[in-house]
């Protein structure tokens, strides 16, 4: 049995596997989440102990003893620990918004392009570099007490392990202070952001991933554990996005575009960001936009529509909507990617009195699809593409998008992240596994030619629109 945890921002889960790749077993909890003026917070200790909850279950229910254990999780925010591992104050999550003001004086001064033409990383509020100026300037005491600035996966990895130290992998470390050259810390970065007297927080980067044994907490004690990737990168490993060009589209709260690649360019519009994998050589370019589907459940709530409806009601409006339009940038911090542009807000065009929720729905369906059209395109996607995330439960929106996209879909279904973490921690430890069923597609979606070249006029039409929203956002 291998087991793959999965430690999310609002569940954590833990899923087993056989060796031949299929899913037997999954155990979720969910988790909070401390909102509060612009603030978004965790308690590290319930974290902590979801995840020996759901280890604790899924290896009972099975009864079967655990060959190897790989772990993911949340990726960015920063996560203050002691020495063993325990929290100094609850962790940041990558939602949170205090470093707004901070991350607007770096794209005026210059210090937010600066930074992505060393590493490739657009920077935005949630991610470590501008939330440890944040709390330099501000709770200087809380740095002081801590031992390292690690993120979710680690902590869960250094209290699993008993490890003596804080230890990280590349895909964490990329954002916003590796140079995915040379897959170390960039000083010069850490200089850039007024951090250099807190550089000794940075945890140890394990490259390739770090490795150690269960102590017994919630795995069998002496079970060999990988700290894997992060989500995101974990997940593309989960779905076989690793040639060069392969991509992968994450359809979930936030759309994450990631397309396998071996070269770095730090040229072209500041956005999104390279993440290193524990293959040297290899990396993903990665766009994770704010829009997602979060957008089509303010316009299911608003128009009083059920998430059970989505089909029926894509079925009901015709492609193009009528003629409305749906920018789907609901999100209060504007767009990352495939730009930034704070400011940004969703739009709604050819609204009448004639105006069905049908046609909203749809529209805004057709409105995220080409904006992961934009993000897959600026991530330099030529080869295949993996889809999954909570949107493709919907088999009328999975169609539309491979429409709107203009290109088959893998579908891959399941505990993607956990899957490619237990892929990470086999390749660590020497375990072979067969990648190509671990990976394999729950199915192949094809796109309708009429469709995709009526859709591929809609997206230049997009484009068009949302340059005229971007001028707005900047007045």
């Amino acid at each position: 049995m291998f087991v793959g945890i999965d430690v999310g921002t609002s569940v954590v889960k833990a899923a087993a596997f056989d060796r031949a790749g299929r899913q037997l077993a999954v155990e979720a909890r969910p988790v909070g989440l401390h909102v509060r003026a612009g603030t978004v917070e965790q308690d590290m200790r319930e974290v902590y102990a979801a995840v020996v909850d759901v280890l604790r279950v899924v290896t009972g229910r099975l009864g079967e003893p655990v060959e190897l254990a790989g772990l993911t999780g949340q990726g960015d925010g920063v996560w203050l620990v002691d020495e063993a591992g325990r929290p100094v104050r609850p962790a940041i999550s990558w939602m949170d918004g205090r470093t707004h003001e901070l991350v607007d004086q770096w794209l005026a001064d210059g210090t937010f392009e600066a930074v992505f033409r060393r590493t490739g990383s657009a920077l935005f509020p949630g991610c470590p570099g501008p939330l440890l100026a944040w709390l330099d300037r501000h709770e200087p005491a809380s740095l002081d007490r801590a031992a390292a600035a690690v993120c979710c996966k680690d902590m869960v990895f250094q209290r699993l392990t008993g490890a003596g130290r804080a230890v990280t992998d590349v895909s964490d470390a990329s954002m916003p202070f590796l140079d995915p050259r040379t897959r170390r810390y960039d000083d010069g970065v850490v200089e850039l952001l007024g951090l250099t007297r807190r550089r000794w927080l940075l945890p140890a980067i394990g490259d390739p991933i770090a490795t150690g044994t269960a102590g017994g907490e919630g795995l069998p004690a002496g079970t060999r554990l990988a700290n894997g990737p992060y989500d995101l990168p974990a997940c593309a490993l989960g779905a076989g996005v690793t040639a060069p060009g392969d991509g992968l589209l994450i359809v979930g709260t936030c759309l994450a575009s990631l397309v396998a690649t071996a070269e770095v360019d730090l040229g072209g519009e500041p956005a999104g960001l390279y993440i290193s994998t524990d293959r040297p050589g290899h990396r993903l370019r990665a766009m994770p936009a704010m829009v997602g589907t979060a957008a089509l459940d303010w316009v299911l709530a608003t128009t009083g529509a059920r998430h059970e409806e989505l089909d029926a009601l894509l079925a009901e409006a015709p492609p193009g909507s009528s003629g409305v339009r749906v920018l789907p940038y609901f999100a209060p911090s504007g767009e990352r990617a495939p730009f930034v542009e704070p400011g940004l807000r969703a739009e709604l065009l050819g609204v009448c009195l004639e105006t069905r929720p049908a046609h909203l729905v749809r529209a805004t369906c057709e409105g995220i699809g080409y904006a992961a059209r934009h993000c897959l395109t600026a991530a330099g996607l030529t080869g295949t593409l993996a889809v999954c995330g909570g949107g493709t439960r919907s088999p009328a929106w999975t169609r539309l998008l491979a429409d709107v996209l203009g290109r088959p879909l893998r579908v891959v279904e399941g505990e993607v992240g956990a899957r490619g973490a237990v892929l990470a921690a086999a390749e660590r430890h020497g375990v072979a596994l067969d990648r190509a069923a671990w990976t394999e597609p729950a199915r192949v979606v094809e796109p309708d030619p009429d469709r995709a070249a009526y859709y591929a006029k809609g997206y230049e039409e997009h484009l068009e629109l949302l340059a005229g929203a971007r001028q707005r956002a900047r007045r």
